[in-house]
């Protein structure tokens, strides 16, 4: 597997994730797990700070984080987690798992960085058991046009995704998913911190169901 480093937003979302989720982003970390149970896939962990919330009917957790920095980290996290996780390096559009391992995945603040989210839907697809489910949390373009959408389509075409490991504000992650092969549940949309015009404000949490077989 080839190496991913981005060793200067990596120092920079281990501290920035810390005082994220003191100020509320560790609700939305909850919400997106609650009531997992089985084998579950988490693409893009980051530095693991999903893993304190997983309910115990999980029996496993594949990790799946390909920054070097941020995968150590999540070592670290796993050696306290309620449930058991294993760390792995992995891309998202090539996730080494085979096919239909898993009950669940879960995706947190990663469909935004992925180079091709149909790649890396495609790939969860696969990994998921007919019939598993998809939690998603992520960074997503605003829902109307306006000031903010305008702001998404120009630093997404300059200097965000550079500085951001990737992250893309102006993306329609839902429509990404449905189109993917799976059925949305459940799906919220909001803005995190809600009084903020950030363009990575904009966020969806919701619940997918795999189908049988993707739509192609």
């Amino acid at each position: 597997m080839a190496a991913v480093s981005h060793p200067v937003f990596a120092r920079v979302y281990e501290r920035l994730s810390v005082a994220m989720d003191r100020a509320g982003l560790d609700e939305f970390r909850r919400d997106v797990v609650a009531g997992l149970s089985g084998r579950v896939i988490e693409v893009g962990a980051g530095n693991g700070r999903m893993f304190g919330h997983y309910p115990p009917g999980v029996t496993e957790v594949v990790a799946v984080e390909p920054e070097r920095r941020l995968r150590a980290a999540a070592v670290r996290a796993a050696a306290t987690a309620p449930v058991p996780v294993t760390v792995v390096d992995g891309l998202a559009e090539a996730l080494p798992a085979g096919d239909g391992e898993f009950d669940a995945a879960v995706a947190a603040l990663v469909l935004c960085t992925v180079p091709d989210q149909g790649n890396a839907l495609a790939e969860i697809h696969r990994v998921l058991r007919p019939g598993g489910q998809l939690r998603f949390f992520e960074h997503v373009a605003a829902e109307n046009p306006g000031r903010v959408r305008r702001i998404q389509r120009l630093v997404d075409a300059t200097v965000w995704p550079t500085l951001c490991g990737g992250c893309h504000t102006g993306r329609d992650t839902a429509a990404a998913i449905a189109a993917g092969g799976f059925v949305i549940d459940e799906l919220r949309r909001f803005r995190f911190p809600t009084t903020s015009s950030s363009p990575s404000s904009p966020c969806v949490l919701g619940r997918a169901t795999r189908l049988e077989q993707r739509r192609d």
